[in-house]
């Protein structure tokens, strides 16, 4: 009864959210072409769809996807856990508070898979990648697209999950990161640069952001002396960020390898 109240909450607040944009369609169908939409009942049946996925999917990120990534994080970062049956290493981490970084080994490599996993599947990506494909008659792989933004993300959080544990600042990172992409941009192939900074954007969407938000929630509520407010989030920019450093340097790679094939 109470998942059912839930979805009806959900499904009512996702109404509210969608009536602007039909007004907004509605408005230049009507008032500014002046002419009847084609296919109104296919238009309204897909309206209807799309509240009702919209509905659907924001209760399973409350039921299953957050709650996930949070418990994940707290059991990766449990002192039993990082301890491994050590006593001595647990009593020091009890009186103390402080952990060594390096214990946070398997926190890294969830953070990694998850990454990469999570990209592989984002709908938003493969659009793209295909439509790459198809537009450059096969000169950009879907796969080779994909793998490169989902290595990027894998890294991009890998490295996120760090600062949390180690609690350095955020802004030194991405300012690092953006004069990366900026050196690359110079040298990266013209054809693969608008692609490669479109590939940052379509790693946040509707399957990595879930999980990823809520890794670094739990990561910063579990570790002692990390803000949530301050340390949580963040993730979701390195997210964005190291895909595209990854998407120039797979272009650069092969435009390399490929003159060095025709000399």
């Amino acid at each position: 009864m109470e998942i059912l109240t839930h979805f009806a909450k959900a499904l009512f607040g996702t109404i509210k959210d969608v009536l602007p944009i039909i007004g907004v369609v509605l408005f230049f169908q009507l008032a500014v072409l002046r002419k009847k939409p084609d296919h109104l009942g296919q238009l309204v049946y897909g309206f209807f769809l799309v509240v009702l996925g919209i509905a659907v999917f924001s209760v399973g990120l409350e039921e299953g996807l957050f709650p996930l990534g949070e418990s994940m994080a707290s059991q990766l970062t449990d002192f039993h856990f990082l301890a491994q049956g050590d006593k001595i290493l647990m009593k020091e981490i009890e009186t103390t508070g402080v952990i060594n970084p390096n214990l946070y080994f398997w926190t890294y490599c969830f953070a990694f898979l998850i990454g990469f996993s999570t990209t592989i599947a984002e709908p938003a990506l493969i659009a793209v990648a295909l439509k790459a494909e198809e537009i450059s008659t096969g000169a950009i792989s879907s796969w080779g697209l994909r793998l490169a933004v989902a290595l990027g993300v894998a890294i991009g959080i890998s490295i996120g999950c760090h600062r949390i544990i180690i609690g350095s600042p955020l802004h030194w990172y991405i300012i690092a990161g953006y004069l990366a992409v900026i050196a690359q941009t110079y040298f990266a192939p013209k054809m693969i640069i608008p692609l490669a900074y479109d590939s940052g954007g379509v790693t946040t969407s509707t399957v990595t952001v879930p999980l990823v938000a809520a890794l670094g929630i739990g990561l910063a509520s579990n570790i002692p002396g990390r803000s949530v407010v301050i340390d949580a989030f963040g993730l979701i920019a390195f997210a964005s960020l190291f895909p595209i450093i990854t998407v120039l340097a797979y272009a650069i790679i092969g435009e390399l390898v490929s003159k060095k094939g025709r000399g």
